[in-house]
């Protein structure tokens, strides 16, 4: 596993696990439990996820089990845009979600979508970073104006930004952008949510010949060698280990362009310039 160093100093794995869509707490602390022993030591939550309680007892769980300790785990949780109305709201929120994990502190917080009033939601997280309740705190879909808008206002420049980065929408852009700020690229849903064929895809598929990997692999290997973080999610123990098996190779600069070529320029999961999904987020409770 390879680590990158964020801008508070903190250290955190370039590959994670993420635990999007596992509303059910007992499959997701079995599956929490069941990453941490494959050898993931990143784990992303949310408190709009509804899972950060069965996320605490697998940590927990694995901790007593002797498989890893509290300072080997980078723990991420996103404050919700209903809680981003005020400084004070998101602090609260970020207790909250502390307290539904029984950690004394996360490794990250995010703010989950450049909606309602982000800005006062921002100095919310950064009072609970300067008080220690987080070793690190960034945004999530947060593109280019409205992040390079952030940095330049805010006290503390967010450590992450996490947006969806895979082969169809590469965000080239997006990443010169971050990294002229220094801030850590993370990819939400970097197998493409298993959209465009991207299991079976040809190219992916032919280059993954060569090292003995999976087109997901390989898509997977070319966000990392691009230094972005993924966090890959899976219930299956077996597509778990496949998919932190991606440390033991390089792509060729010829096979970074392949995949890069892949490039649609747009999203087609969603639309973050949508006016009509800004309002359904504003209106989700």
């Amino acid at each position: 596993m390879e680590y990158i160093t964020l801008n508070t100093g903190a250290k955190m794995p370039l590959e994670g696990f993420g635990v999007f869509q596992i509303p059910d707490l007992k499959e997701c602390e079995e599956v929490v439990y069941n990453a941490i022993k494959t050898g993931y030591r990143l784990i992303d939550t949310a408190a709009a996820y509804a899972n950060e309680e069965a996320v605490g007892k697998a940590v927990a769980r694995a901790i007593s089990d002797g498989l890893t300790t509290r300072e080997e785990l980078f723990i991420t949780t996103k404050v919700w845009v209903n809680d981003m109305k005020s400084e004070e709201a998101a602090y609260e929120a970020v207790k909250t979600s502390l307290g539904k994990m029984e950690l004394d502190y996360a490794d990250l917080i995010l703010l989950h979508q450049p909606m309602g009033d982000y800005f006062a939601a921002y100095r919310g997280i950064t009072k609970a970073y300067k008080e220690g309740l987080t070793k690190a705190i960034g945004v999530a879909n947060f593109y280019p104006a409205i992040l390079t808008n952030l940095c330049e206002t805010v006290e503390v420049i967010p450590a992450v930004n996490q947006v969806e980065l895979h082969p169809f929408f590469a965000q080239e852009a997006a990443l010169e952008n971050m990294k002229a700020y220094g801030v850590v690229p993370q990819a939400w849903g970097p197998l493409a949510e298993g959209k465009h064929g991207i299991f079976t895809d040809p190219v992916l598929t032919e280059i993954g010949k060569k090292y003995d990997k999976s087109a997901a692999q390989v898509a997977l290997k070319w966000n990392a060698q691009r230094g972005v973080s993924i966090i890959p999610k899976s219930v299956h123990v077996e597509r778990m280990e496949q998919n932190i098996d991606i440390w033991d190779f390089e792509l060729t600069d010829e096979e970074m362009a392949k995949v890069a070529a892949k490039d649609l320029g747009h999203s087609e999961i969603v639309n973050h310039d949508s006016p009509e999904f800004v309002k359904f987020v504003l209106n989700l409770h």
